[in-house]
Order: C-alpha cells, then sequence, then structure tokens
C-alpha cells in the first residue's frame, strides 16, 4: 500500500512512455498536496502566534484595523497559507527534483542539488534579514511620515501584504550567488566578466535595492550592503567552481 503512494524515481537514461511520466508527475502532486494540507492544518492551529509575529516589525503603538465581516477570517487564512507554503516548501522542491533528475547527467544533478539546497538556506537568510533588521525600519519610517496630516490606521490585509511582500523580495534578492553561479556553469559569463565589470554589478545592485518594497534612505542602505557582500562573494564561488571545473578533466585522465 506505502509503495503505491510513493511515485516511482525513473532511473538514468530508462526509457518510458508519456503516460509513465504523466503518472509519475500525478503521484508527485498527490505527495506535495499531502505535505500542503497538514501544514495548512498545523499553521491555522497557531494562526494567532503567526499573526502576532508578524505584527513585531510594527513600531511601538501602532495598530491594525479591519474593515469588513470577513476581513479578520480571510487575513488569518491567508496567513496561515503562505505559512504552509513556507513548511511544505522543501518537500515541494524535492518532488520537482526527483521529477527531472534522471533527464540529466550524473554531474549535473550534482551541481544543481547543491544550488538548489544554497538558494534554500539563502532564501531563508534573506527573509529573516528582512523581517530582524529591514521592515522594522521601514515601518518606522513609513507609519511616522508626516503624521501630522494624516490620521495613520494600517489595515490589516494591507499590512501583511506589504511585510509578506517584504520578506518574499528579500529573500529572492538573496538568490544572487544561485543565480551568477548557474550563469557561470551554463558559461554566460566568467569570474574574470564578474570581475572587470564590477561597477556594471554594483549599479545593478543598487538597482534592485531600490525596486525592493521599501524606499526610506536607511533601508536601502541596509538592503544595498547586503547584497553588494552577496555580488563579491559570488564572484569568489564562481571562480572556485571554474577552477574545480578545470581541474575535472586532468584528474580524469590521471585516473585513466
Amino acid at each position: 500500500m506505502l509503495a503505491r503512494l510513493i511515485p516511482r524515481r525513473l532511473g538514468e537514461g530508462e526509457e518510458a512512455e508519456l503516460v509513465d511520466h504523466l503518472g509519475e508527475l500525478r503521484h508527485r502532486l498527490f505527495v506535495t498536496l499531502g505535505a500542503f494540507v497538514p501544514a495548512f492544518a498545523l499553521a491555522f492551529a497557531f494562526h494567532g502566534r503567526l499573526v502576532a509575529a508578524l505584527r513585531e516589525p510594527l513600531p511601538d503603538g501602532r495598530r491594525l484595523v479591519t474593515l469588513g465581516v470577513t476581513e479578520p477570517f480571510t487575513v488569518s487564512v491567508k496567513v496561515s497559507v503562505v505559512a504552509a507554503l513556507a513548511l511544505a516548501l522543501p518537500v515541494l522542491l524535492w518532488q520537482a527534483w526527483a521529477f527531472v533528475a534522471p533527464a540529466v547527467d550524473r554531474a549535473t544533478r550534482r551541481t544543481i542539488g547543491a544550488l538548489v539546497a544554497l538558494g534554500t538556506a539563502l532564501f531563508a537568510a534573506g527573509s529573516l534579514f528582512a523581517y530582524v533588521v529591514v521592515l522594522p525600519r521601514a515601518l518606522d519610517f513609513l507609519t511616522t511620515f508626516d503624521t501630522h496630516l494624516y490620521d495613520v490606521q494600517l489595515r490589516a490585509s494591507s499590512y501583511f501584504g506589504f511585510a509578506a511582500m517584504g520578506l518574499l523580495a528579500s529573500g529572492i534578492a538573496f538568490e544572487l550567488p544561485v543565480l551568477v553561479l548557474g550563469l557561470v556553469r551554463l558559461g554566460v559569463v566568467s569570474s574574470r566578466q564578474l570581475r572587470r565589470n564590477r561597477r556594471v554589478g554594483y549599479v545593478a545592485m543598487l538597482t534592485f535595492a531600490i525596486v525592493l518594497p521599501t524606499v526610506d534612505p536607511v533601508s536601502l542602505a541596509l538592503e544595498v550592503t547586503p547584497l553588494l557582500a552577496l555580488y563579491e562573494t559570488s564572484i569568489w564561488l564562481a571562480a572556485l567552481m571554474e577552477r574545480r571545473a578545470a581541474a575535472a578533466p586532468h584528474a580524469l585522465a590521471e585516473g585513466v
């Protein structure tokens, strides 16, 4: 019974009909759904704590208001869905990777697997950085700007949407090393080109930081600093990858 629930992974180079691929995809979607449903139930059971945690970056004295009969419930559901997606993300990535892995060679599988693990850690680090460092300072600036002109009230649905977008954008921004290493692995760029065009890279990092959903100068500086550090780290990792790739044929030849 358990064997029917676990999708069978095709072997490298194994011939399979279209119906076999569709059957495997269906099973992997069921596994992903089976991970999301209990994750949502768990998140909704603790949605009060989740909402309280997301309210933490707000300045002292700021309260959230709801407009309409259903907004308290819908906001709790949306927060629970986002939390469930975060909890089920490792299973989703695992199933997606297991589905496409047989189509690539073993060396490429190792590279992609390492990049996926690195990307997951960087996304978590970026979201945590936004929650601890960026959001509190951005909200303090935005919610106190021109308070003598406006009666500032924060609607719950708008605030949680802003907070979620900030966490998501920061997590994506921290994926820079994965993007650079992927381009280097494909031969699109090299570490030498990255060093030679360092100024262009810095301008690109500044532009990306400006696009992120925080507009005050303090938050902008806090976002640019780690992006520049990640860009320099990407150059170092790209050079390391190129050296290992260059040494691989020599090692293979010596083994023969």
